[in-house]
């Protein structure tokens, strides 16, 4: 029997919350470092986020979500401010990707934005250069957490040779038919959680993982 897949909690903005989450055992939590959000967290406030999931417990590691970073932003990507992951959730490319990878100290995912099946195709270009692939649901105008999913007829028989992870409308009431039918090594949870944009109902985080870790996906 496979594990269920890990869990990722993202666009949090309040350390209690962090702490939180991280204590019930999500395994990640994220933290959106893109200026159009709405779950934003300036610079200077991310260390403090990452803290408080330090604080909770458990292996919970950090992710920090950015967009098409310039050059000028290294510095407040790299190791050293809480984070483990940095996932590029804009139109980075192969080569960029490549780039980053060697200039930074963390761990690299990218985001793919899926309109079409045949976007799909474009996940083997990324394999080797960074660790895991994270797919969300295209919509004009917005690089994350609308809640709006992929159709799984697409995903079904999705099998690159990389980790890689699921976004959009992942909830208490999504999951079980997501791991009957898709076969994601982890799964990324935020407006479905939501009370507000960066607020999450802390019952809704538990029921999920309640319904994930009572669902294997094998």
């Amino acid at each position: 029997m496979v594990a269920s897949p890990l869990l990722k909690i993202c666009g949090l903005r309040e350390p209690a919350q962090a702490t939180a989450i991280a204590a019930m055992g999500a395994d990640a939590i994220g933290v959106i470092a893109v200026p159009s959000s709405p779950r934003f967290v300036p610079a200077a406030q991310r260390p403090d986020l990452f803290a408080a999931m330090a604080a909770g417990g458990g292996d919970c590691f950090g992710v920090l979500v950015v967009a098409d970073p310039s050059d000028d932003r290294l510095e407040e990507l790299g190791a050293g401010r809480g984070h483990a992951v940095l996932q590029l959730h804009g139109e980075e490319s192969v080569a960029r990707c490549r780039e980053l990878a060697q200039r930074l100290d963390v761990r690299l995912w990218k985001a793919l934005r899926v309109r079409t099946p045949e976007d799909l195709e474009q996940a083997a270009a990324y394999a080797g250069v960074v660790e895991a692939l994270l797919l969300d649901a295209w919509q004009p105008g917005q690089l994350g957490g609308t809640g709006h999913r992929i159709p799984t007829g697409w995903l079904e028989g999705f099998r690159p040779a990389f980790p890689w992870w699921l976004a959009g409308g992942v909830g208490p009431e999504t999951v079980a038919e997501l791991l009957a039918r898709l076969r994601p090594d982890g799964l990324d949870a935020s407006s479905a959680l939501e009370d507000r944009p960066g607020v999450k109902n802390l019952a809704r985080v538990a029921a999920l993982l309640a319904a994930m870790r009572g669902s294997p996906s094998g």
